[in-house]
């Protein structure tokens, strides 16, 4: 029968949902709202009209696909799927480490399979019709075959050291797995581009030329060494533009989607990097790291608290404790948790923006970063008047409203 805890899984499910709508819900409808002032010329009237329909096209998408797959997992808690799921992999193997792969392997397989044909309309419809898909199929199947490939030795090998350390270390079993599991979240963080990125993408040391010039020339004012600076194929895949950070140290790098090259002009681009460098200059991305591993080092603890307890794997279906099922159902009463983490931390990433902002108005480049933001902005179809709520939920960034008014103030404007 089910059990109090059960039920809280349900109720936590069921309210994550309504909320998550709701918001969707206020966002949708602020897209009416009046143009601020400052945003003003950003769309003509026709493209105006066109970032409607296409925020509403993945709204109704969002609330489609999020309905589905609630269904599916109070489904599979009501029927005892999640039970049926590790005895299966529990007559497979009597290794507990195997069984753990096999159990998370299957559910994480399916529950991509299942909502493949989102994805599929997502980029092959809506992506489409809005001007922004370039990908074939042939690029979307070998994507997923590679992302499960990754996905699978990457998620394979951490889940087998945390089953390892639960098995052999006892009540250290936490600590360890915080360890290695930070640890190896540095390692990606200085790796990935080395490692994952080609994998789907192609990245090319910016040539000599125009544009390389004026970013060295930038550099320097700077102090900024630009040892590592990239193009990567955006194209590819999608029309629309970006430019990020990562890397620590050394293995440090700046990335420019080739979208991003092709739509803005020289000026603008060294804005966007002039950001890019205020994020290493103020040292966000170690800030980030560091604010991840507490994350993880609290998500541990807690989940030593509780790993134990015959009623978390009861609730789920099994009459005995079973790791896989413990996991599975802390997951889920731990995402309110998450939750509040995760909105703390974009509050901390929209400050970083500002700060990352300012970095760049302070080298006078807040005229270029603004202008390249209002391109992009129209390029991508952004919404202009996102919901307040929305925003403090959801955005990693502040409105463009927000960040343009910020400029104007650093300007004394």
């Amino acid at each position: 029968m089910y059990n109090a805890i059960f039920f809280i899984i349900v109720g936590i499910l069921i309210v994550s949902y309504i909320v998550s709508r709701y918001l969707d819900f206020l966002n949708s409808k602020s897209r009416n709202k009046n143009i601020p002032e400052e945003l003003k010329g950003i769309y003509d009237e026709e493209r105006y009209e066109k970032s409607q329909k296409y925020g509403k096209a993945k709204d109704r998408l969002s609330f489609i696909s999020s309905t589905f797959m609630l269904a599916v997992i109070l489904f599979m808690l009501f029927s005892g799927g999640f039970n049926y799921i590790k005895e299966f992999a529990a007559s497979v193997t009597d290794n507990e480490i195997l069984r753990a792969l096999i159990f998370f392997g299957i559910l994480i397989l399916v529950s991509d399979i299942i909502t493949l044909p989102f994805q599929w309309y997502s980029v092959f419809v809506i992506e489409e019709k809005f001007g922004f898909n370039k990908m074939t199929v042939k690029t979307f199947i070998t994507d997923k075959l590679k992302s499960w490939l990754a996905g699978g030795i990457i998620g394979g090998i951490l889940l087998s050291a945390v089953v390892w350390f639960y098995l052999k270390t006892g009540n250290m079993f936490w600590i360890y797995a915080w360890i290695s599991v930070s640890l190896f979240s540095v390692f990606m963080s200085m790796f990935y581009s080395n490692l994952i990125v080609p994998l789907f993408n192609k990245q090319t040391p910016l040539e000599p030329g125009e544009l390389r010039d004026a970013i060295k020339e930038f550099s320097d004012k700077a102090g900024f060494k630009p040892k590592n600076i990239y193009v990567i194929d955006g194209s590819k895949r999608s029309a629309k533009a970006n430019a990020y950070f990562s890397g620590l140290g050394h293995k440090k790098r700046i990335v420019l989607y080739d979208t991003l090259i092709n739509d803005l002009t020289t000026d603008e681009i060294v804005a966007v990097l002039a950001h890019e460098i205020g994020h290493y200059k103020k040292k966000h991305v170690a800030i980030n790291i560091v604010s991840s591993v507490i994350q993880s080092g609290i998500m541990f603890y807690i989940f030593f608290l509780l790993v134990n307890s015959k009623e978390l794997s009861a609730a789920l279906g099994s009459d005995d404790i079973s790791f896989e099922l413990g996991l599975l159902a802390f997951g889920i009463l731990y995402s309110p948790i998450s939750g509040i983490i995760s909105m703390l931390m974009n509050i901390l990433s929209r400050r970083h923006e500002f700060e990352a902002d300012a970095f760049a108005c302070k080298f006078g480049q807040a005229n270029g970063l603004i202008s390249g933001l209002k391109k992009l902005t129209a390029k991508n179809l952004s919404n202009l008047t996102p919901h307040p709520a929305y925003v403090f939920f959801y955005y990693s960034h502040p409105t463009l409203y927000q960040r343009i008014k910020a400029m104007k103030n650093e300007q004394g404007n």
